[in-house]
């Protein structure tokens, strides 16, 4: 098991299982860490992923043979919108019907998932080098690697990508990296943001960020927006009917404006899942943007 302090001051702590890990069929040079969606675990969600079929004669697995595939699994927390049950859920939150309702929910679980997820982000570097990670989610999955992946402060993985997901605090991010810079009747622009009495200048997606990483409690001194340099993959059903197409929309536009290189795929016909289709193009997406070579 994996405990993780909340803060290095705090008494409580949470604890989530051991990831679920796949290894390559070939050697091991990349490493991908796909997240589940609430409720799920990765023994559920992992393998039938990897076995699906996105060519005539690959799987998802078998397009990345030199991949090692690392299944986070959420931990058990209670969920206010279900009567306080307590279920697998990465943060818990309120109604997608009305994202910007009881934000506070998404604090606590978005802060300690997004400290897990740096800690596997930083081992999977270790191991094969930042150029060879990707990190990816599905649903819930995809909303806390989303976070996980903006308030990421080390070297720029070489992709991320997410599946019929959102983003969390979108309306407040958008509103401030959306926004011209204040003006301070000079022709200076003057920083939202204030240290040791001093203004700091940063541009609106910095802003941005960093409201994200003081809601969140995460200690960051500089960041170095990496994320900017991430190639990022988003595909959404069109019929889903639990995180609907235009949150995904919405949350696209968002990262836009934070300046994250992001495609945007929308699949017809399709609910809150993936697709054969939408995993071959994610296939030719990653290898696009890579220059790996198989062994």
């Amino acid at each position: 098991m994996v405990a993780l302090h909340t803060s290095q001051e705090g008494n409580t702590f949470t604890t989530y299982p051991n990831p679920l890990i796949i290894p390559p069929l070939q050697d091991h040079k990349q490493t991908f860490i796909i997240l589940h969606g609430r409720g799920s675990n990765a023994s559920t969600f992992g393998p039938p992923l990897l076995n699906t079929q996105v060519s005539e004669i690959h799987t998802f697995q078998s397009s990345f043979p030199n991949v090692q595939f690392v299944f986070p699994i959420a931990s058990k927390r209670r969920a206010q919108i279900f009567n306080r049950s307590v279920i697998n859920q990465w943060f818990d939150n309120w109604s997608l019907q009305t994202p910007d309702e009881r934000t506070e929910l998404q604090i606590e679980g978005l802060r300690e998932t997004s400290t897990y997820i740096h800690i596997l982000l930083r081992g999977a570097i270790e191991d094969v080098g930042a150029e060879n990670v990707v990190l990816g989610g599905l649903s819930q999955g995809c909303a806390a690697s989303l976070i996980a992946l903006v308030t990421w402060n080390g070297e720029p993985i070489a992709a991320a990508f997410g599946i019929c997901g959102w983003l969390p605090f979108r309306i407040q991010m958008e509103e401030i990296a959306g926004s011209a810079s204040l003006d301070n009747g000079d022709g200076a622009e003057e920083d939202l943001f204030e240290s040791d009495g001093e203004a700091v200048l940063k541009d609106p997606p910095t802003q941005a960020t960093a409201f994200l990483c003081e809601e969140l409690e995460i200690s960051v001194k500089v960041h170095s927006m990496s994320f900017q340099r991430v190639p990022l993959f988003l595909g959404h059903g069109v019929e889903d009917e639990k995180v609907a197409v235009g949150l995904g929309r919405e949350s696209v536009s968002c990262l836009k404006h934070l300046g994250a290189k992001a495609e945007w795929r929308e699949y017809e016909g399709l609910g809150h899942w993936y697709s054969s289709g939408m995993l071959c193009d994610l296939v030719d997406s990653l290898k696009r943007l890579t220059t790996w070579e198989q062994s």
